[in-house]
């Protein structure tokens, strides 16, 4: 047995994972420790590599050191399905968070978890949970929505269920919520934004067990995330107690290599980088004692340590792209698309009714699953939407135009599939506001980051599947408009001008302002719904199975509604109030609140009480159909000495019932999202809470009986 799996052993079996991560550490060599702190990749190879696909063919380790049995971890990316080899792609991360069913999403973070882990990940940075301040943001789609606590439960969820198999890294921390300017930007928040609005989500998961933190490549109130002491040890340590090892946000993570050890960043990632070249020279000098370093592999080993069956166990490889995950990406599909307009109702439609159906827009024959970057996911084939179409009607004409709308004419049902894809929103891969020094990166004959002697440059891997596999990465970037392309706006009136039965399916990661909603029959916040979305499509529109979601944000009429949002800023300021919140406080309706989305059936909500932590509340369905709803729970202090939002989101709770059932439902509270933050400590108030319950936050009631405190 090597040094680590005896230590491990011990920890099994009750033994302190720190005390005897400690006893690791004092075997150590101060080469293997100062080798702990860095990816295990040397950095000119390494960058060359990931441009030629690398960062999709295999996973990259760090802090192995071999002598001792130290497993080090091998990283590959999330969040909407393994990143290396062809994988389960499930709809992106915001998609299923219009689910609102953190049971659902544990089951699909123990799929990804278990594709990761068989493809020879133990390490993922799948947890992406930034707080979506602005719809314009580049990579909204990697999380889950506006709200603090709706954003939570469901990473939570998430970690739950990757860490079955793998260890988890939440990120970016922290306010990382902009993408072109994510390398220069200095994001300000005062001490109550900081931690009542763009920090619960992050201490929820914490709390949860989640394995490892990665920093944010902006900076928070003037210190860059890779080496801000009070987020990576006053806030996450000391105060949230966290245990687990913190790593850089890839290549550019980092400013000053010493000061981020002190700071309390454990690995540098990915590669042998700023660290390799500085940190002896500063031990020497003694600008970095070797206790700090001590410290920062201690708190990795120990967590190693604590997930120690991660490396112990793998599935086998014929989970990856197995026909149970499928079905699962297909069920989180149904259940993320929201419904957010349906006159007549025109949905769902009688398949057998159905003798020509006109399918409109590029998108519908594009395999089009969002971000081209780090989250991509190069899954082994795509059902589109006119696949799944022409799979569900085989016996209906089928006919399909980008854009000639004539075909509309004489249509029992017209699907228009318009929207955006990785060329208009995503990871942004750039120029503009890169990196200002050039000592971020190693001399290129470095003896431990540089290129070793005889080395040559890899050959790009061939494009797995189809001419749609990019090598690189897309380049992304925060979009510009909230609008839809003026073809698509068009598109859509063309087809509505010629049909009364059309159907809009839009594809997009975050908010579209939709001009054109009340002038079509029906319409779908589609999203980038994964490989089995066509089929999802299909299961919706003809009533297989109901649409499920609910926004997770808040859609303006207007984005001059919403709070600012500059993409290339160098200094931005974000304050406690942003969506839902911030159109209430200024008196501006929604065009579609946040909650909103509609089904199938009829659901109606009787009387609603406070019970200890929960509220319960009478939910009906007097459809004749099967259905679900999201019964939500927004609380207040109207009388607070504070600024508030006027109501936050306290509690959610989703609900399917048959035709005609009725079910008590009890919706947990978290209080704490109603504490205001002063001076350091947590404070809360005397003043009354007012409860209210409903479908959507523009339609809500109160709750009866909710006391003082």
């Amino acid at each position: 047995m090597t040094a680590f799996s005896k230590a491990a052993e011990k920890v099994a079996s009750g033994a302190d994972a720190t005390a005897e991560a400690r006893e690791l550490v004092s075997q150590m060599s101060l080469e293997e420790k100062l080798w702990c702190l860095d990816g295990d990749t040397r950095f000119w190879p390494g960058i060359v590599d990931m441009g030629h696909g690398g960062y999709h063919r295999h996973t990259w380790p760090a802090a192995a050191v071999e002598r001792l049995g130290i497993p080090g971890l091998d990283f590959a990316d999330g969040p909407r399905g393994c990143v290396v080899g062809p994988c389960t792609a499930f709809p992106v991360s915001m998609a299923r968070g219009a689910s609102f069913d953190p049971a659902l999403e544990q089951r699909i973070g123990a799929a990804i978890g278990a594709e990761l882990r068989a493809q020879g990940a133990t390490f993922t940075g799948a947890v992406c949970l930034n707080l979506l301040r602005h719809p314009a943001w580049g990579r909204a789609q990697e999380t889950y929505g506006e709200d603090p606590h709706q954003v939570g439960e469901m990473a939570a969820a998430l970690t739950l269920g990757l860490q079955q198999h793998v260890m988890a890294c939440m990120k970016h921390f922290a306010l990382n919520s902009m993408e072109n300017a994510r390398f220069k930007v200095d994001v300000s928040a005062d001490e109550r934004a900081l931690h009542e609005v763009y920090l619960p989500h992050f201490k929820r998961v914490a709390r949860a067990g989640v394995a490892s933190v990665m920093s944010a490549y902006n900076s928070v109130n003037g210190e860059w995330c890779g080496e801000n002491p009070t987020l990576l040890t006053t806030i996450l340590r000391d105060e949230w107690g966290f245990s687990g090892f913190v790593v850089t946000d890839f290549a550019m993570g980092l400013r000053d290599p010493v000061k981020s050890v002190k700071a309390g960043c454990n690995i540098e990632m990915p590669f042998r980088q700023q660290r390799a070249v500085a940190l002896d020279a500063a031990l020497e000098s003694g600008d970095l004692k070797i206790e700090e370093v001590e410290a920062r592999v201690l708190e990795t080993l120990a967590t190693f340590l604590r997930f120690a069956a991660v490396f112990e166990r793998k599935p086998d490889a014929s989970v990856i792209a197995c026909k149970e995950h499928r079905a699962l990406a297909r069920e989180a599909a149904v259940a993320s698309m929201v419904l957010l307009r349906n006159e007549g109702p025109l949905l769902p439609v009688d398949a057998p009714g159905l003798r020509k159906v006109a399918v409109l827009g590029r998108l519908a024959t594009l395999p089009n699953l969002g971000d081209g970057g780090s989250s991509n996911v190069l899954q082994p084939e795509v059902v589109t939407p006119l696949d799944g179409l022409r799979a569900a009607l085989p016996g209906a004409e089928i006919v399909h135009a980008d854009s000639n709308a004539e075909i509309a004419e004489g249509a029992d049902l017209v699907v228009v599939v318009v929207g955006y894809t990785k060329a208009d929103e995503g990871e942004f891969i750039g120029s503009g506001g890169g990196p200002p020094q050039p000592s971020m990166f190693p001399p290129a004959d470095h003896p431990e980051a540089g290129f070793p002697p005889g080395w040559e440059a890899p050959t790009p891997a061939a494009g797995a599947g189809g001419s749609d596999r990019p090598q690189g990465f897309a380049t992304g970037g925060d979009r510009s408009s909230l609008r839809l392309r003026a073809e698509d706006e068009a598109l859509i009136r063309a087809a509505s001008a010629r049909s009364d039965r059309v159907v809009v399916a839009v594809m997009a990661g975050s908010g579209v302002v939709m001009p054109w909603l009340d002038e079509v029959s029906a319409a779908l916040m589609f999203w980038y719904p994964g490989m089995e979305g066509g089929h999802a499509l299909a299961d919706v529109l003809l009533g297989e199975c109901e649409p499920g979601g609910r926004l997770p944000f808040a859609v303006p009429r207007d984005e001059a509604d919403l709070v600012d949002f500059d993409k290339d800023a160098t200094a931005q300021t974000y304050g406690l109030l942003h969506g839902q919140w911030w159109l209430d406080h200024r008196g501006v309706e929604a065009h579609l609140p946040f909650g909103h989305g509609l089904g199938y059936t009829a659901i109606e909500l009787g009387s609603a009480t406070l019970e200890d932590d929960h509220v319960v509340v009478e939910v009906s369905n007097t459809g004749e159909r099967s259905g679900s709803t999201v019964v939500q729970v927004y609380g207040s202090v109207p009388h607070s000495r504070f600024e508030r939002p006027p109501k936050r989101l306290i509690g959610f709770s989703r609900v399917a019932l048959g035709p005609g059932a009725s079910e008590r439902v009890r919706v947990p509270l978290d209080r704490s999202q109603l504490d205001v933050r002063q001076d350091g400590k947590w404070l809360r108030e005397s003043s009354e809470i007012r409860l209210q319950v409903g479908l959507d936050a523009a339609n809500t009631r109160p709750v009866a009986q909710a006391p003082s405190r």
